[in-house]
């Protein structure tokens, strides 16, 4: 745990700043110590050599005057001067001085440690160098000790000839000795700079971090959802800049957060309350969002849509998915069959991605609208059209089949040419029942008719109804029965309305009910409030597969032997329009070959309205 403090303090601003101050200061002293001892490294080792040039200069100069004014002294008397100037008026702490012959052997040396160097010969390079009258000659040599020496050879000159030469080596020893100590006198001072430097730095740093780490602390309480905060401002620099920043950036975030929740509290509402289910996936198909309608339609709970893979939830194909996810927007229908429930439900689902800036589609919206009744109101419709336009086409085709007919020579013979015009007038009244059904529905439909209702006495119209058909049940040898039950009082209703009801109803009992049937016609109290009126026959029946479908339009169960009768396929999807606008219900029950039953109910008692409800 200490070893983690000790590395999070070397990653604060402070820590930082104390290093990088301690590094300009150690950086600058060094460039400084380079430059400083390089310079005073050269301008030493420059005066100590010129130095030495100089002296082995002045003592090349004495050397050859005492060789040279000395023909008439002896040997021994030369050797013994050189001797003397060389010890005495010339003698170097440290160094050896040694004068030489013009053959380079050395006459006399200052170090009595070599005197047996004398009458020896010197071979090294600078004497050989001033024996050929170069005068600039130095060396620096380590000897045997590992001593570090400068080595100045200088020739000596007698009458212009060379005669011998002057040999220098001295010792640096004091030399970097004493750069040595200037050294440790800077590097001490280095040291206490560095000091210094550090502990400004904590105090200058300390004046900086404390009023960020203020920040941090008060951003931090505000990321927790604190917008309360308000960071001190301590001047007008940077730091001061970034305090009021700070402040105005928390009363803005705390105003946009406020908005923010405003604006999801009214989208939730929103999604809850929407007529059609939304449903929100992320990047990987994932739902994240259903609202209460969405579920309602997929017969779920939410808990149990969120979660899962919307292609699985909807039973969309992979490829289908795949195309969604990558940013395909369009509506498709599906048929699915939600849980706990038997009917399958059509809906229409419509797509759209949501994009995120720089990182592309981040999810999907899938809007899922119940279209079922739309769509069965749909196929009514276009199966609608095709009736309409198949019921036109056939009786149109016969009349102009028989007007080409008699066009082309058989208006010619009476007696055919009646049959052909018969045909195209029972034709073109067909057509005529067709059209005029038509426009009595659309009349219905879109609400054009009124309802008249007056009191109508019920067995009354029951009779009228018997006696309007006595003829051709008489022809079709066709018994009727009327059962009317007593103490029915006079029903509101649209007699015109009720009675073409009736007449659709027993016209259909008396088509399909065979020579020697009974077609019976009841009225009766169903509760205290509903008439009951029902036209049975004995007929030959419709089979059960058809009975869901009987008051469709155009709807046959034998729809050959019904258009060869003359009927137009409307006649009970009028009736149950008329029911449904008298606020009463119509159904149908039948067997084949036994008969069948047609009833409808009307309410007793007028509800005040005279237009139809829903209908008209």
């Amino acid at each position: 745990m200490g070893r983690f403090a000790r590395f999070s303090f070397f990653r604060t601003i402070q820590a930082k700043l104390i290093i990088i101050y301690v590094l300009l200061i150690l950086i600058a002293m060094q460039l400084i110590g380079v430059y400083f001892v390089s310079a005073m490294k050269n301008s030493l080792t420059s005066n100590f050599t010129e130095d030495l040039q100089a002296r082995a200069e002045m003592l090349s100069v004495l050397v050859g005057e005492t060789m040279a004014g000395g023909e008439a002294e002896a040997g021994e008397d030369k050797t013994e001067n050189l001797r003397v100037l060389v010890n005495n008026l010339f003698n170097i702490n440290g160094a050896e001085i040694q004068v030489l012959d013009a053959s380079g052997k050395v006459l006399t040396t200052s170090l009595s440690s070599h005197s047996d160097y004398i009458g020896r010969k010197n071979t090294q390079t600078v004497v050989s160098r001033a024996l050929q009258g170069i005068r600039d000659n130095e060396e620096y040599i380590v000897d045997e000790d590992n001593v570090r020496k400068k080595v100045v050879a200088k020739p000596v000159l007698a009458g212009g000839k060379i005669i011998g030469a002057v040999y220098i080596a001295a010792s640096m020893n004091e030399l970097y000795a004493t750069m040595e100590g200037i050294n440790k006198i800077f590097i001490s001072g280095i040291l206490i700079a560095l000091v210094l430097t550090a502990v400004l730095g904590v105090i200058l740093s300390h004046t900086i971090t404390q009023p960020i780490k203020e920040v941090t602390r008060r951003a931090t309480a505000v990321a927790e959802g604190n917008f309360d905060q308000q960071t001190p401002v301590f001047g007008t620099d940077e730091i001061g800049q970034l305090s009021r920043a700070f402040n105005y950036m928390t009363s803005r975030l705390r105003d946009a957060l406020s908005q923010n929740e405003e604006e999801k509290e009214k989208l939730t509402s929103i999604l809850t309350n929407m007529s059609d289910g939304v449903v929100a996936t992320d990047e990987y198909g994932k739902v994240i969002l259903v609202n209460r309608r969405a579920s309602s339609i997929l017969g779920m709970r939410p808990s149990d849509i969120e979660g899962r893979h919307f292609a699985v939830l909807l039973g969309i194909d992979p490829e289908d998915a795949e195309a969604l996810a990558s940013g395909f927007t369009g509506s498709t229908l599906l048929q699915i069959a939600p849980a706990g429930q038997e009917e399958p439900v059509v809906i229409r689902m419509t797509f759209t991605p949501v994009h995120r800036r720089e990182l592309g589609i981040t999810g999907t919206i899938a809007v899922l609208q119940d279209v079922t009744e739309q769509e069965e109101l749909e196929a009514s419709r276009r199966e609608f059209v095709a009736n309409v336009s198949h019921e036109l086409r056939t009786p149109l085709t016969t009349i102009k089949s028989y007007a080409e007919a008699l066009d082309d020579g058989a208006l010619e013979d009476p007696q055919l040419a009646g049959r052909f015009v018969g045909v195209i007038q029972n034709e073109t009244e067909r057509m005529i029942r067709l059209v005029t059904d038509l426009l009595h529905l659309s009349r219905l439909d879109s609400k054009e008719a009124l309802l008249r209702k007056q009191p109508i006495d019920i067995l009354e119209m029951l009779e009228e109804v018997t006696d309007r058909f006595s003829f051709q049940m008489h022809q079709k040898d066709i018994q009727s029965v009327l059962s009317v039950e007593h103490d029915i009082p006079p029903v509101p209703l649209d007699r015109d309305q009720i009675d073409q009801v009736l007449d659709n109803v027993v016209s259909n009992a008396l088509k399909y009910t065979l020579e020697g049937g009974t077609i019976t016609i009841a009225a009766r109290r169903s509760d205290e409030h509903t008439l009951a009126i029902s036209v049975s026959d004995t007929g030959m029946g419709i089979p059960q597969r058809d009975l869901d479908r009987i008051f469709e339009r155009f709807y046959r169960v034998d729809k050959a032997r019904s258009r060869s009768m003359g009927g137009t396929g409307l006649g009970l999807s009028i009736a149950r329009e008329i029911v449904k606008a008298h606020d009463g219900s119509i159904s149908l029950e039948s067997e084949v070959d036994v008969g069948t039953t047609v009833t409808f109910t009307l309410p007793m008692r007028d509800k005040g309205g005279e237009h139809l409800e829903g209908t008209d």
